[in-house]
């Protein structure tokens, strides 16, 4: 697989995001056993930039994550994020706390789960309106300055948000959602950067072009969710969930939205067929065409299509296929 460059580091250009191991997907899919055979096979192939976060499982994912790689903690970037607490672990309900505090314990609670020295890429989850963005990220730069973290990224920010803290400290890395059928973090109108499920959809007119700002400021751009949750792989026709899978109150996810949204499935498909590739990989490979900056972190717990995601970085979008995705037709549905 092809690598790209996180600060300096090689990384493979399709990271993996660890999420759906432990929080928010079906339930009945969930094998700790088979997650941590597939972060190790992850490695093996090159995936090498890994993502996890504490509210995913209420810290199962980080002591998950820790345990795949015991003995083999030097062959990964690990990315993991503050911010943002459990308050009820079922409902996947949780709140934003961006207190110096909090950031600071947090830290320590992520090194133990994880069972490192050191956070590669400590992200901050979502900025809480609560704590003024400079105190949040100054007690952050103070985790860098104490060898606890060795860079520090944001997760779902606006461009003004993103130059505010990097006039404080380095932004080596901007976290959101990006993919062919979510597109404000590029600047289109309308954008939710920082909703979360149960929040408040924001009313201002988006985040601004963060994947360019990300360019010109020497940080790398991570697209979580670049196969749409899912739904752009085309393996997804029906509105039928487990209880526990937050898809299942997705506004984009609902039958009727649902229908109407495989016209995108359909572009992605006939470009797919093309290729001789999947509609996962063409959907990669369009967050990968984005820029040399980007590092797309797809998620999966099955090892099949792990090497599927993986084998994204190694296909050649034309002109012709990216001008054919760029016109795909507008989702049905919000974000959330």
């Amino acid at each position: 697989m092809r690598n790209r460059e996180f600060a300096g580091t090689p990384v493979g250009a399709v990271g993996l995001g660890c999420m759906g191991m432990s929080w928010a997907y079906a339930a009945s899919e969930r094998d700790d056993d088979v997650s941590i055979a597939l972060i190790r096979e992850a490695l093996d192939i090159g995936v090498t930039f890994l993502d996890t976060a504490q509210p995913y499982g209420d810290g199962h994912n980080e002591t998950l994550v820790g345990r795949a790689l015991a003995g083999r903690r030097d062959e990964a970037v690990v990315a993991t994020k503050t911010g943002l607490v459990v308050t009820d672990v079922d409902r996947m309900g949780i709140a934003r706390r961006g207190t110096p505090e909090h950031v600071k314990a947090s830290a320590d609670d992520s090194l133990r789960r994880l069972g490192t020295d050191v956070i590669d890429l400590y992200y901050l989850h979502r900025v809480d309106p609560a704590v003024p963005l400079a105190e949040t990220w100054g007690a952050m730069a103070e985790l860098v300055a104490a060898g606890k973290v060795r860079r520090l990224g944001l997760s779902e920010v606006s461009v003004a948000q993103a130059a505010e803290a990097h006039a404080i400290h380095p932004v080596a890395a901007v976290q959101s959602e990006l993919s062919l059928w979510t597109r404000d973090a590029m600047g289109a109108p309308g954008g939710l950067a920082g909703a979360v499920p149960g929040d408040t959809p924001p009313t201002a007119d988006g985040p601004g072009d963060v994947v360019s700002w990300c360019a010109a400021n020497g940080a790398a751009f991570v697209p979580y969710s670049p196969l749409g949750r899912g739904f752009l792989t085309g393996t997804v026709t029906s509105a039928d969930f487990e209880t526990n899978d937050f898809r299942g109150r997705n506004p984009r996810f609902q039958e009727e939205a649902l229908k109407a949204n495989l016209r995108i499935v359909d572009v992605v498909k006939a470009v797919a067929e093309r290729h001789g590739a999947t509609p996962a990989q063409v959907a990669i490979a369009w967050t990968l065409a984005q820029g040399d900056h980007v590092l797309p972190i797809p998620g999966t717990k099955k090892p099949r299509y792990l090497r599927d995601n993986a084998a994204a970085a190694d296909l050649d979008l034309t002109p012709a296929d990216l001008a054919e995705l760029d016109g795909v037709p507008a989702p049905v549905g919000g974000r959330y």
